[in-house]
């Protein structure tokens, strides 16, 4: 069993079918969900599950939490999207990786992208926080370029 970061294959094709929104003003809702290193995660992956997703723990819940801040540019032919850092608190968890879904989208709990930590993170009685990488055509979490 692996993480493996990825875009989801389902997703790119939802986006020329225009079932994902990730406008700041009126578009779809994205959660992000925790993994430990039991779970089989690539780009494969079509939905959210709850195999093998990190226990109830503080803030976090099954399903994980809710991404703000959404927010999309496009710069010298790459177009990003963005999120604001997503913190648990009062958590004691470990998680090997995540994974980005859309739960208002014609298709259910839509996977958009799997994230590998690299290694198993932890957090014991505190705040486990997804930063998210800079908002640029080199960095952002979600880039599309020709």
């Amino acid at each position: 069993m692996a993480i493996t970061q990825a875009i989801a294959n389902a997703f790119k094709k939802q986006l020329l079918e225009g079932d994902q929104n990730f406008s700041s003003s009126g578009g779809d809702v994205f959660k992000l969900a925790l993994y430990t290193s039991s779970a089989t995660l690539n780009s494969a992956t079509t939905a959210y599950t709850a195999t093998n997703e990190v226990g109830d723990s503080g803030t976090y819940t099954a399903g994980g939490g809710t991404l703000t801040g959404q927010n999309t540019s496009i710069a010298s032919g790459v177009a990003i999207v963005d999120f604001a850092d997503l913190s648990f608190t009062g958590v004691t968890l470990t998680a090997r990786g995540a994974l980005i879904y859309n739960t208002s989208s014609a298709v259910t709990d839509a996977a958009v992208a799997v994230l590998d930590f690299g290694a198993d993170k932890t957090a014991t009685s505190g705040t486990f926080t997804v930063q998210f990488p800079a908002f640029t055509t080199a960095a952002a979490i979600l880039r599309i370029s020709g």
